[in-house]
């Protein structure tokens, strides 16, 4: 039996992960020490999400290990052979990183440097997946031309509809101090796999959402904003008139492409991953989707001043992705994944309110 580690492995896509090459026969290391929780207070807390894999998962073992306990995590590699490594685990807040930049930049990059250098001393063979951000690239792309439609912002020349790709520059822009510890981590990422010729990528994501996400306001955007429509919160939209574009990307899929990757790895890729294009809406149009679904009303306050460094438009480009793994795509719609976040939602509250 295959095994793998999966990093972060009761985060978002950790857990989706866990669930993924278990079904596929993998036997699954999971490491994670919830330290969402000391970032984000009880409502990021993932114990919740351990104890349903825990209960639901078959071949599956958790590892309460925190990434920055270097011994731990040699001795883990030294003892356990992995095939495969899913590293999720990091501080994702864009905000939280000025508050806390020890901590971001210690977790993120150190962190990642603690995983690469346990591999390359004993599993350097088996592929490296690190999942990466689109905040590597700063505000770089707020400076491609840009024009402003009634919900949302789009890329004004016809030559960028497609979106970013991995040949935007990383440098001389504003990150937020969590693009730069990303980056720091990406760029190491690269260079074990350059360097030692170990099999890494890079996977710079864009929204990852999904159902069993910990969605809060400072990480976790469409998960939050379905949670404060179906509670009848108030949302803070911060900029850009709510205008704003990501794409958004189902946990499953981004899976995948890591499965992808390590069935066929080659040293140091690099990846844009999201739900390009199709999946690509503003604020105002996802709300517009939540209301639908839910049948609640948006309320909202506005704050004109927009986050730091913080993207205008960003659609990823797949191109790149598709060609080299053509056995992958997207398989979950905008619309699917909404109604899907709206359901759990709804009924996660019906259940607690019994």
């Amino acid at each position: 039996m295959k095994k793998i580690l999966v990093t972060g492995s009761s985060g978002l896509i950790g857990s989706e992960a866990v669930q993924y090459f278990s079904k596929k026969g993998w036997f699954v290391y999971g490491i994670d020490n919830n330290m969402r929780a000391d970032f984000f207070g009880p409502k990021g807390d993932t114990l919740w999400n351990l104890e349903r894999l825990r209960s639901s998962v078959k071949n599956f073992e958790h590892r309460t290990i925190n990434i920055l306990d270097r011994p731990a995590i040699m001795d883990f590699f030294k003892t356990v052979d992995v095939d495969a490594v899913v590293h999720c685990a990091g501080q994702p807040s864009h905000d939280l990183a000025k508050d806390r930049p020890f901590d971001d930049f210690e977790v993120n990059a150190v962190g990642t440097l603690n995983l690469l250098e346990a591999c390359r001393q004993f599993r350097r063979d088996s592929p490296f997946v690190f999942m990466s951000t689109n905040k590597v690239y700063g505000d770089a792309p707020n400076y491609l031309p840009l024009k402003e439609l009634d919900k949302r912002w789009e890329y004004a020349d016809p030559k960028d509809f497609g979106g970013i790709n991995e040949s935007c520059s990383i440098d001389q822009c504003k990150h937020s101090l969590f693009g730069v510890s990303k980056a720091g981590a990406d760029l190491m990422v690269q260079e074990y796999g350059r360097y030692f010729d170990m099999p890494t990528v890079c996977f710079r994501a864009g929204c990852m959402t999904g159902p069993n996400h910990s969605g809060v306001e400072l990480h976790g955007f469409l998960s939050y904003l379905v949670k404060v429509i179906v509670s009848g919160g108030t949302y803070t939209v911060f900029g850009y008139k709510g205008k704003q574009v990501r794409d958004q990307i189902h946990s499953v899929d981004v899976v995948s492409a890591a499965e992808a990757y390590i069935a066929a790895p080659r040293p140091a890729g690099v990846y844009n991953l999201g739900g390009g294009r199709e999946n690509s809406a503003s604020i105002m149009e996802c709300v517009e989707l939540i209301e639908e679904y839910s049948g609640k009303k948006f309320k909202s306050t506005y704050d004109p001043k927009n986050r730091e460094g913080d993207h205008i438009c960003y659609i990823s480009d797949l191109t790149k992705l598709k060609r080299d793994y053509s056995g992958w795509t997207i398989t979950r719609g905008l619309k699917e994944i909404v109604r899907e976040l709206v359901d759990f939602e709804t009924g996660s509250r019906q259940t607690a309110a019994k």
